[in-house]
């Protein structure tokens, strides 16, 4: 890390961890952050950690983003989820250079969400691509100043989908996002209805970046799959932390040993513990050897590439079963609706279904690890 990276003032960053952790129940019931805590978002440098200084940004390492998301998250999954999208800055490097100029040389804090599936027919017309219909999905979007949205043009071969960047305010936003977990991340649809979009105001998700900086180099996708794979992680830890703290203070009504004297507790909190060190400690080497590698070298070389990706899926599947571990070791009394263990196990679940890091991944990491063929876009 360089010295003069700037990071989150700590009390700034604790604040903000008290204020989401007093109002996950308002977030639960909106079904979305609200702005007055992506703006706090911003204030601690969620949304210009990747943005280069010349333009105001922090230019923060993958590790350092990375580290800012699981403590978001470790007050709040889906508030965790929705500051994951600072990410974004990356992606949007694809731009043309005057564009992605235009957008953060105004504003480094620049919010933007998007859905990439599935591409919608796009048409040329005076001015651009005329873009319309609708995406699933758009995590954020309730925040966002600028959207994304996939699109296919006609004689266009790519296996990845191209972007289509509009003004928030030029899109509708339909309030279907209803989930049991991860709720609060206001993932809605976005429809559009035939805006039009100047060609250097798309660019290829995944595709090669426009600008020459380290961070626009690191495997797009495997950086994707590493945000959010660290929400769980925070997710894990809240869970366990709120456990042995909860042990150690109660006492049995029945008279019996505390939780934390009980030997099955004990036995499966260190278990638990274990799957999430193991997991954190892999994940946070292999961004290590990464970035060195890219500092060095000026590119990742495949067999690191394939462990980022693996460790990434590692990190949300074991920190989903941690979580559920500390469920279970919570008894009956963390069944009750909103209870924190509860939340925590479903959110962190529902991290790991996500189609980066899920139980598929698992069979592309192999494919990956015999040099066989991959879906597109993994490694």
């Amino acid at each position: 890390m360089n010295s003069h990276t700037p990071q989150p003032k700590p009390q700034m960053l604790d604040a903000l961890k008290a204020e989401i952790c007093a109002r996950r129940a308002e977030f639960q019931t909106l079904r979305h952050i609200p702005q007055d805590i992506v703006r706090q978002f911003q204030a601690v440098g969620v949304y210009r950690a990747f943005v280069p200084e010349r333009f105001g940004g922090d230019a923060h390492s993958p590790a350092e983003f990375c580290r800012l998301i699981e403590e978001i998250a470790s007050a709040d999954a889906s508030a965790g989820w929705v500051a994951s999208f600072g990410v974004s800055a990356t992606y949007l490097a694809a731009l043309p250079p005057e564009t992605y100029a235009a957008i953060y040389g105004a504003d480094p804090d620049t919010v933007f969400a998007g859905a990439m599936f599935p591409p919608q027919p796009a048409r040329r017309v005076p001015g651009g691509l005329e873009v319309r219909g609708r995406w699933p999905w758009g995590s954020g979007v309730m925040g966002a100043s600028i959207v994304g949205a996939g699109i296919r043009i006609e004689g266009e071969a790519t296996p990845l989908p191209r972007t289509a960047v509009m003004p928030r305010a030029s899109v509708m936003v339909d309030e279907t996002w209803d989930t049991v977990g991860l709720r609060a991340t206001g993932s809605h649809d976005i429809v559009a209805e035939g805006v039009v979009v100047p060609e250097d105001w798309t660019f290829i998700r995944g595709g090669k970046p426009q600008l020459e900086d380290a961070i626009f180099r690191y495997p797009a996708m495997a950086l994707a799959a590493q945000v959010l794979a660290v929400v769980g992680l925070g997710a894990a830890r809240a869970a366990l932390d709120w456990l042995r703290q909860d042990a150690m203070a109660r006492a049995s009504v029945t008279g019996a040993p505390s939780p934390a004297a009980r030997a099955y507790v004990q036995i499966d909190l260190a278990r638990a513990e274990g799957l999430l060190m193991g997991a954190r400690a892999a994940f946070y080497d292999a961004i290590d050897e990464a970035w060195h590698q890219m500092q060095t070298q000026g590119a990742v070389d495949p067999a690191t590439h394939i462990r980022l990706r693996h460790t990434a899926s590692k990190a949300a599947q074991d920190a989903a079963e941690a979580a559920r571990l500390a469920f279970v070791l919570g008894g009956s009394e963390a069944m009750a609706t909103g209870h924190i263990l509860g939340r925590n196990m479903i959110d962190a679940a529902c991290v790991a279904q996500h189609a980066f890091i899920g139980a598929g991944s698992w069979q592309a990491a192999g494919a990956a690890l015999f040099g066989q063929a991959t879906p597109p876009g993994y490694p």
